[in-house]
């Protein structure tokens, strides 16, 4: 103890002082007391040893990461790394996918920003915004995805602060965006202008964004979990590949009690990589229900999805394991209204998508136009993206709009300012028309930007559009998706034709970028998983290939028939018949 009688103190101070430095000392000696919420969220002074339910043992290595420490946590580690020009290293690596920040090794020594757009609606001045990241701390371009996003790449760890700090100035956010975390939401792009649609999903989509924004125990799900909302309008947005996918529907006179009107279908475990689509599981909501409905299914997933096997641990593996009816059942437990069972047989049937409704004009529904603008597999350099943003301003109301197609889209344009709108579009090296060969070509990042990747898809891609497009002309859309690896980020399974990266053995024992290729996906109204009719084929045989592929169906489809319809009629091996060795071997 501290001696503080010769001290020159009073009595008083003495006594204080000495009780002051004794509370200290028995602090040190003394553990804080925790406070902690156990499996079920009750609170509890004991600390708990497993995560939900899981045993600290039984966690897989990216739960005990975030056990560790949480992944939002992480933004000391971000500004102490910028500060040293430092790179994430082990468990930090995981964690900055928390910010939207990927660190892409080997593919590429940088860190990738993967931002967060609502419903992909964003303003003239957020996108010249994100050009200005792309030219001060990025390669020059960004790349826009396929959930109605953008990404940035080549930014170095000391400008990762300076990026994040940019993104919330412009009203924008990447938290999230990685990792076990729910990415960003998907909706309709034309919804609130689109003529067909039944209602306009986009303040739901952003309900939606910002709920998760506000809620931390949102965050650190067992495995990435997608939301998408469909407002029943011409073009796709792919909500059936979701694991949640609201689609607007409208519910006409019936005996059951339910008032007329719009309603939404809630499709559950989307996930296509793993060849399944959302299921309709009976439940009819409000659109004022979706969000709640969403919150309590996530917490029901967050509480007992699978934390050992990464394989396992996506919403689709609890719902094989417990039915619709316990999934649905637990999901009630945690909302204030009942859950409304309606068959979908009772509601209205929906209306067709428009296959390239994103690119070219359409009018909308206030007699304006918007133009779909075609961007080669999602790559816009920061001229075009300054310019875009011009053309917004000028000519429309200052908006664009992303589709999971990787283009955009500027609405909002009167009709005595079209041609000047298309002439502004042209001038960027870009392209407003629709084309059916490279109007759904699709390709995720590749190998230039991708560990997991086995094949440059962009460049394979933006070659194999463009040896088409000298070969012939289709009168009928064929949506072509490359992806570099199992992960299918670019959906190969839901093209007409789809490709997965693979490495491919040749004679002197080495690998080159390959394709195992599908034949017959679709979405939505044409709905099918792709088949796979090649393996192993080398990526300089895909050009001839698909060339003589596509020859064969103008050469031997029915009156009016489409690729995909053409493809499913046919088997495997006669599938491979179309094309001979010969297109293989002149490559």
């Amino acid at each position: 103890m501290v001696n503080l009688t010769d001290s020159g103190f009073s009595s008083e101070q003495t006594s204080y002082l000495s009780g002051f430095v004794s509370g200290i000392l028995q602090g040190r000696e003394m553990q804080m007391p925790y406070l902690g919420q156990d499996a079920e969220r009750r609170f509890t002074h004991e600390p708990e040893q497993s995560v939900h339910g899981t045993p600290l043992d039984d966690l897989c290595k990216e739960e005990r990461i975030k056990h560790e420490k949480h992944g939002l946590d992480c933004y000391d580690t971000i500004l102490a790394n910028a500060a040293a020009n430092e790179f994430p290293k082990d468990g930090d690596i995981f964690r900055y996918k928390f910010h939207g920040l990927f660190f892409v090794s080997p593919a590429q020594e940088s860190l990738m920003l993967r931002c967060r757009i609502a419903g992909g609606a964003m303003t003239s001045t957020q996108l010249r915004g994100l050009a200005g990241v792309a030219e001060n701390w990025g390669p020059g371009h960004a790349d826009l995805t396929t959930r109605a996003n953008f990404q940035v790449r080549e930014i170095m760890p000391e400008n990762a602060p300076d990026v994040l700090m940019t993104l919330t100035d412009l009203g924008l956010t990447s938290q999230g965006s990685g990792a076990d975390n729910v990415r960003n939401i998907t909706a309709t792009p034309t919804t609130g202008f689109d003529p067909a649609e039944l209602i306009d999903v986009m303040p739901y989509a952003r309900a939606m964004h910002h709920y998760i924004l506000k809620n931390r125990d949102l965050y650190g799900l067992p495995r990435k979990f997608n939301i998408s909302y469909d407002s029943g309008g011409s073009v796709s947005v792919c909500a059936d590949t979701n694991d949640i996918g609201f689609y607007a529907v409208k519910v006409g006179a019936n005996d059951q009690g339910i008032a007329p009107g719009v309603y939404f279908r809630m499709q559950l475990c989307g996930i296509t990589g793993h060849q399944q689509f959302a299921t309709d599981c009976g439940i009819l909501l409000t659109p004022a229900e979706t969000v709640p409905v969403a919150a309590a299914l996530i917490r029901v997933f967050i509480e007992n999805g699978d934390r050992t096997n990464r394989k396992r641990a996506r919403l689709k593996y609890l719902v094989d394991d417990w039915g619709f009816e316990k999934t649905l059942a637990e999901t009630q437990k945690k909302l204030a209204f009942p859950l409304r069972q309606f068959a979908l047989e009772s509601c209205e049937p929906s209306a067709p998508k428009d296959k390239q409704g994103h690119l070219g004009i359409h009018q909308q529904k206030d007699g304006k136009h918007y133009i779909g603008i075609l961007t080669p597999v999602g790559r816009v350099s920061v001229t075009q993206m300054l310019a875009l943003a011009d053309i917004a301003e000028e000519f429309g109301g200052s908006e664009i709009r992303l589709t999971v197609w990787q283009n955009l889209i500027i609405p909002g344009i009167p009709e005595e300012k079209l041609q000047a709108a298309i002439t502004a579009i042209q001038a960027t090296g870009l392209d407003h028309r629709s084309n059916t060969l490279t109007g759904g070509l699709i390709a995720c990042t590749g190998s230039r930007g991708c560990k997991y990747a086995a094949a440059d898809t962009k460049a394979n891609a933006v070659a194999l559009g463009a040896h088409l497009s000298t070969k012939m002309i289709l009168d009928q859309p064929v949506n072509i998706h490359l992806t570099g690896c199992q992960h299918s980020c670019a959906q190969h399974y839901i093209g007409d034709i789809g490709m997965m990266g693979t490495r491919v053995k040749v004679e002197d024992g080495s690998t080159v970028d390959g394709y195992n290729i599908v034949l017959g996906g679709g979405c939505d109204d044409h709905q099918a998983i792709a088949r796979e009719v090649w393996k192993s084929v080398r990526a300089d045989e895909i050009e001839p290939l698909v060339e003589q592929l596509l020859c064969a169906y103008l050469a031997q489809r029915t009156a009016g028939e489409s690729f995909a319809t053409f493809t499913r009629r046919l088997s495997v091996e006669e599938l491979q018949s179309l094309v001979g060795e010969t297109a293989r071997a002149a490559a």
